[in-house]
C-alpha cells in the first residue's frame, strides 16, 4: 500500500520526469532505511514490546526492527481505519521524503551517478574497497571508492551500501569539482 500511494504521488507530481528516475525516486523513498527512519520520527521504539537481550542490544533503534514495526502499524491503520485513513498517514509521514528525494539529482543514488561521471570521463567502472569492524550486532563498514586507479576519501555507515553510498558522493564531488576547475 505504501508504494502504490507513493508511486501515484511521484506520478501526479512530477508528470514529466521519466520512468527511470521516478522508479529511483520511488525506491529512494519507500525502502528499510527510510521507514526506520519515520518509525523514529515518531518515537515508535519506545512502543515496541521486546526481549532482555534485544533491549540490552539496542532493539529499540535497529533500522530493521522499527522498519517492521512501521510496516505492521501502517497495516493496523489500514485494516482499523481504512484505506483513506491511511493514504492520509502515507501522504503525512513520506510526501515531504519524496520532495526532499526529488531534490537531491544526483544524490539520489551516488553509484549510480558515479558510474554514469565515470564513463562520461572515460575512467571505467569505479570498484569499492569496503572494510568492517565492530561485533556483529553492532557492525560498522567503510567504504574506498576507486575511479581510474585513483582512491578517494572513504564513506562510513551502519551496512556495507551506506557506506558504498558515501565513498561514492566523496568520488562523484571531487570528480565533479575537478571537471568544473577544468573548464573554468
Amino acid at each position: 500500500m505504501l508504494g502504490v500511494v507513493v508511486t501515484e504521488f511521484l506520478y501526479r507530481s512530477y508528470p514529466d520526469l521519466p520512468e527511470g528516475r521516478l522508479a529511483k525516486l520511488r525506491a529512494a523513498v519507500v525502502n528499510s532505511h527510510s521507514l526506520a527512519d519515520v518509525a523514529r520520527s515518531l518515537d515508535l521504539g519506545s512502543q515496541i514490546r521486546l526481549g532482555k537481550g534485544e533491549l540490552t542490544t539496542g532493539g529499540d533503534d535497529k533500522s530493521s526492527i522499527l522498519a517492521d514495526a512501521f510496516e505492521a502499524l501502517l497495516g493496523a491503520v489500514l485494516i482499523s481505519c481504512g484505506r483513506d485513513d491511511a493514504d492520509t498517514l502515507v501522504h503525512h509521514l513520506f510526501d515531504p521524503l519524496v520532495v526532499q528525494a526529488a531534490a537531491l539529482g544526483a544524490g539520489l543514488d551516488w553509484k549510480t551517478s558515479l558510474q554514469e561521471l565515470a564513463a562520461d570521463a572515460d575512467l571505467g567502472a569505479p570498484s569499492y574497497r569496503v572494510t568492517e569492524s565492530g561485533p556483529d550486532h553492532e557492525k560498522r563498514f567503510e567504504a574506498v571508492a576507486i575511479v581510474g586507479n585513483r582512491a578517494y576519501p572513504p564513506g562510513a555507515g551502519t551496512s556495507k551500501k551506506q557506506a558504498e553510498q558515501g565513498a561514492a558522493k566523496n568520488a562523484f564531488t571531487a570528480l565533479a569539482d575537478a571537471a568544473s576547475e577544468g573548464d573554468a
